[in-house]
C-alpha cells in the first residue's frame, strides 16, 4: 500500500508541465455527480481557456443511445486537493452538440438570471447551510447507529464533543480543509442535531458562484467519503421511521445590496412578502422529498403554510436579531431541502425578490 500511496501522491511538477483536469458535472438524477479526467499541456486558470469535452449521455440518463453525445462547457476552476500541484477541478455544465442546454442543466438558466442587469446591480449574496448524513456502507443507516437500532435520544449531538457524540469528525475535518484548499468560501462546519449528521456552510458568495461552490463542495465530500468507506446522504429525511429524528436541510441565507444598506429591513420585508406569494412554486423547486422534512416539527415550518419571524427557527423564513436591531442585513430561507439544486434555489430567490 505504501507504493500505491507514493504513486497517488506523486508531484507531477517535478517531471512535467502537464496537468490533470478533473471535469465535473451533474448527472441525470439531478443529484448524481459525475467526473472524468484529462491531461492538459500546462496550467490553466481561466475556464474560457479550457477545451470543451464530451461524454456518453445515454449512460447518465441524459441522452438517447442513438444520439448520446453531450458536450461539457467548463465554467469554473478550483484547485485539486487530491492531486495538488497545478492540477485542477473544473465545474462544467452540459449542452447538446447544437449548443442548447440539456434539460438537467440548471446552471444555464441561473446564469441568465444572475446576468440580468437589475440582479447584477443588487450584488446578491448567499450563504448555504448544507446538511448531510454519513451512512454505513452497504446499509442505509447512519454511522454510529446500531444496525436496525437507535442511539440515545437527540440532545447531546448538536455541536457535541466526544466519540459517542461527534461521529465522523475525521471526515468532516478532512472535507473542511479540502474545501479551503480548493478555493471554496467555506465558512464553517458543525455537528447537527441527529447523530451522524453534519453541516458545512458556504458563503457569503455572490451570484452564480454560490451554486458552483456548493456543487464542488459536494463533490469533495463524495470523494472523501469514498476514500473513507462510508456513504453520504443528502436525503431530507434520512431516517424514514417514526421517532424524534431531525431531517436535513440546506438553509439559504440571502441579501442584496439594498438590504445590506441603511433602510434594508424594509426591503427585506418586501422581499419576504414576494416569497410568500410564490410559496408553492418555491416549495416545488426546493428539493425532492421535502414534504417528509417540512412537517412543522424539528425546527421546520409546515410545507403548506408560509410564515416568517425574527429568530424563529420554526418559520419558513427567519430574520436574525442582529438584522432587526441594525435595521439592515439578510434573511434565511429555511425551506430548501438538503438535496436542493443550489443553482435553482439561489437564482429563484433572486428572480422572485428582485425581478418579481
Amino acid at each position: 500500500m505504501s507504493l500505491l500511496s507514493d504513486l497517488v501522491n506523486l508531484n507531477l511538477s517535478d517531471t512535467t508541465k502537464q496537468i490533470i483536469a478533473e471535469y465535473i458535472w451533474i448527472g441525470g438524477s439531478g443529484m448524481d455527480i459525475r467526473s472524468k479526467a484529462r491531461t492538459l499541456p500546462g496550467p490553466v486558470t481561466d475556464p474560457s481557456k479550457l477545451p470543451k469535452w464530451n461524454y456518453d449521455g445515454s449512460s447518465t440518463g441524459q441522452a438517447a443511445g442513438d444520439d448520446s453525445e453531450v458536450i461539457l462547457y467548463p465554467q469554473a476552476i478550483f484547485r485539486d486537493p487530491f492531486r495538488r500541484g497545478n492540477n485542477i477541478l473544473v465545474m462544467c455544465d452540459a449542452y447538446t452538440p447544437a449548443g442548447n442546454p440539456i434539460p438537467t442543466n440548471k446552471r444555464h438558466n441561473a446564469a441568465k438570471i444572475f446576468s440580468n442587469s437589475k440582479v447584477a446591480s443588487e450584488e446578491p449574496w448567499y450563504g448555504i447551510e448544507q446538511e448531510y448524513t454519513l451512512m454505513q456502507k452497504g446499509v442505509n443507516w447512519p454511522i454510529g447507529w446500531p444496525v436496525g437500532g437507535f442511539p440515545g435520544p437527540q440532545g447531546p449531538y448538536y455541536c457535541g464533543v466526544g466519540a459517542d457524540k461527534a461521529i465522523g469528525r475525521d471526515i468532516v475535518d478532512a472535507h473542511y480543509k479540502a474545501c479551503l484548499y480548493a478555493g471554496i468560501s467555506i465558512s464553517g462546519v458543525n455537528g447537527e442535531v441527529m447523530p451522524g449528521q453534519w453541516e458545512f456552510q458556504v458563503g457569503p458568495v455572490e451570484g452564480i458562484s454560490a451554486g458552483d461552490q456548493v456543487w464542488i463542495a459536494r463533490f469533495l465530500l463524495e470523494r472523501i467519503t469514498e476514500i473513507s468507506g462510508v456513504n453520504v446522504s443528502f436525503d431530507p429525511k434520512p431516517v424514514p421511521v417514526s421517532g424524534d429524528w431531525n431531517g436535513a436541510g440546506a438553509h439559504c441565507n440571502y441579501s442584496t445590496k439594498t438590504m445590506r444598506n441603511t433602510g434594508g429591513l424594509a426591503v427585506i420585508k418586501k422581499a419576504i412578502e414576494k416569497l410568500q406569494v410564490k410559496h408553492k412554486q418555491h416549495i416545488a423547486a426546493y428539493g425532492e422529498g421535502n414534504e417528509r422534512r417540512l412537517t412543522g416539527k424539528h425546527e421546520t415550518a409546515d410545507i403548506n403554510t408560509f410564515s416568517w419571524g425574527v429568530a424563529n427557527r420554526g418559520a419558513s423564513v427567519r430574520v436574525g436579531r442582529d438584522t432587526e436591531k441594525e435595521g439592515k442585513g439578510y434573511f434565511e430561507d429555511r425551506r430548501p431541502a438538503s438535496n436542493m439544486d443550489p443553482y435553482v434555489v439561489t437564482s429563484m430567490i433572486a428572480e422572485t425578490t428582485i425581478l418579481g
